[in-house]
Formats: structure tokens, sequence, C-alpha cells
């Protein structure tokens, strides 16, 4: 099992890597290789408003004449030791883990990226509990009552969660929930878990519950076909004969077998829903990673949108690093691969 860790953890080191330098290749690399100018790339970070004498001073003290070995160095270094930035009026200083620093706001982007990540991981987390544990358990239900109306209804309430877009469903419900019925608190309400907890799952629920119909008719969907198949197996039948209780059978037999591709699909719908909750977050209106991503790039800050890029990359990464190691624990069978 220690084995099997250690090698997952060194794979995920790689992998975080060779994402870093994809990255840095596509925001620099393939711009440069397509005629790409170290005066364009300056001008993205002091507006479109510079003189050229100024674009050509912030391209020579960024660097953007070194070639794009030494520039990949030092922005690696800048992650693991940090860097300072010449602004020409000072020098900025840019403490590690350093993303890079946003000429637009003035500020290194890190410290931005860390405020609305707690914004987003809110949003994902309560979000993730309702429709893991929603969709399977209808999934489940839908399994073991084949036909009936249950069935029938559940899947076809799963469908259309899956067609109805986000911000679609997001609109109704905070037409008719917030802004008709009063029941939920109003879009753009936030209020952090260590002030009020209460408050902050009051401001969150309507948020966790239209993402959560959105996946959970997905994981309902992927349920209901893994245990319609696991359930016709011959090990269950040999469970069944020797007399175990069909709930054991369901749980321990049928769910176990069945959960390993649901935890594959988890890990990809966390991970990249950690890298900014877009739709959810524009519809009602949270300032996480998401909406920050899409402030960047309308004001043309690379460093701001390469940091959201690199920490989505981040979360995807450690979310099946997470899933690897559960598989262990769910088909023993996996610490031998």
């Amino acid at each position: 099992m220690v084995t099997y860790i250690i090698r997952r953890v060194i794979g995920a080191v790689a992998m975080l890597l060779i994402v870093s330098m994809v990255t840095f290749a596509i925001f620099f690399l393939v711009p440069r290789l397509a005629g790409a100018t170290p005066e364009g790339f300056a001008a993205r970070y002091v507006g479109r408003t510079a003189s050229d004498e100024t674009i050509k001073l912030v391209a020579q003290r960024l660097g953007f004449y070194d070639p794009i070995a030494v520039q990949y160095g030092r922005f690696v270094k800048g992650i693991v030791a940090g860097a300072e930035y010449d602004t020409g009026a000072s020098v900025e200083p840019c403490p590690a883990p350093c993303m890079g620093y946003s000429f637009i706001t003035q500020q290194p982007v890190w410290p931005n990226l860390l405020d609305r990540t707690r914004i987003t991981l809110s949003l994902g987390i309560g979000a993730a509990i309702l429709w893991a544990l929603g969709g399977v358990a209808t999934g489940v239900l839908s399994a073991l009552r084949r036909g009936s109306f249950f069935d029938r209804s559940a899947m076809g309430v799963a469908l259309a969660g899956v067609s109805l877009p986000i911000f679609f469903t997001g609109m109704i419900a905070l037409s008719v929930f917030s802004y008709g019925l009063g029941w939920t608190a109003p879009g753009g309400a936030w209020v952090d878990i260590t002030i009020n907890p209460a408050q902050w799952a009051y401001n969150l629920i309507l948020p966790w519950i239209t993402l959560a119909l959105l996946f959970a008719a997905t994981y309902a969907r992927l349920t209901r076909a893994g245990m319609l198949e696991t359930m016709g197996e011959d090990y269950i039948r040999t469970a069944r004969a020797k007399g175990l209780g069909e709930r054991k059978v369901v749980v321990k037999h049928g769910l176990r077998a069945a959960l390993t591709p649901l935890l594959t699909v988890f890990g990809l719908d966390f991970g990249l829903l950690m890298g900014g909750a877009v739709l959810t977050e524009t519809t009602f209106s949270l300032n996480g990673l998401g909406k920050y991503a899409v402030d960047a790039i309308s004001n043309n800050d690379l460093p701001a949108v390469m940091g959201v890029t690199l920490l989505a990359a981040l979360f995807v990464v450690v979310a099946n690093l997470i899933v690897d190691l559960l598989y262990a624990v769910v088909d023993p069978r996996v610490r031998l691969a």
C-alpha cells in the first residue's frame, strides 16, 4: 500500500511539472511561434494606452527578450522562492508561491487566488456532497426498482437536469425562491464560514442545490447503469445463495463494485469545478475563481489568467491523486497494479 501511494504521489508531482511547462508554453511559446513580439507581451501587462517606450522598458524589465527556457526557469523559481517585479516607480515583492504580478490591479496574483478560492471551495464542496449522495442514492433505488414509476420518474428528472443549462435553472431558482418567495438569499450574498456558519450555509443553499441538480443527474444515470450490470454478476447470486442479507449484498458487493467508474468521474468533475464554476458564480454573482478568470480575460490581465489556469490544473491533479488512492480502498486489487 505504501509503495502504491509513493508511486501515485511521484506521478502527481511529475504531472504538475508537465502541466506547468505546457501552460507556460501556451501563454508564451506558442504566441512567440505565431509571431508575437516581446513588446506585444509587455503590452498585456501595462495596457493598451502605454507609450512605445514604456512598453519596451517593461519588456526588458520583465525579461521578455530572454530565451523561453530562461523565462520558464524564472517562473518556476518565482513559485518556489518568490520574485520581484520592477514597475518603474518601485520594485514590488511577490512572495512565494508567486504566480505572477498583475500590473492591472497592482497586486500579486496569489493572494487574490486564495481569497477567491474560499468562495469556490465553499460552493464546490457543498454541491459535491449533495450531488454525490443524491445521485448515488437515486441511481441505486432506480436500479433495484427497474421499470417502476420511481425509476422512470427519476430518470426523467435526471435527463432534464443534464439537459438544462445552469444559467437557466439558476435564474429560474433565483426568480422563484429568492425574489418571489423569499426563502433563500438573493444573488451576490456571501458570508465567510468563520464569521457566521449558519448565514454562510443559508447564502449558499440555492447555488448548492442548483449546481448539484446538474451533476446529480449524471451520477444517478451512471450509478443505475453500473448497478444493473453489477447486480447481474455471478458473485452477487453466490452472495445471495450464501444467505447474506439484501442490504449487505447491495451495499458491500453491488454498490462497492459500481463505485469505481463513479470515482473517476467525481475526480474530474470536482477538480474542474474547483478551477472555477464560471456559469454558477456568474449567475449567482459570487466572486469566486470563475468570475475572477472572466474579469481577468475582460481586462486582458495575463498573469491573473495564467494563475487561474495553473491553480485549476493543480486542483485536477490533486483530485485525481485522491481518487487513485481511494481506488485502493474501494477495490484492493488496484494496489497490485
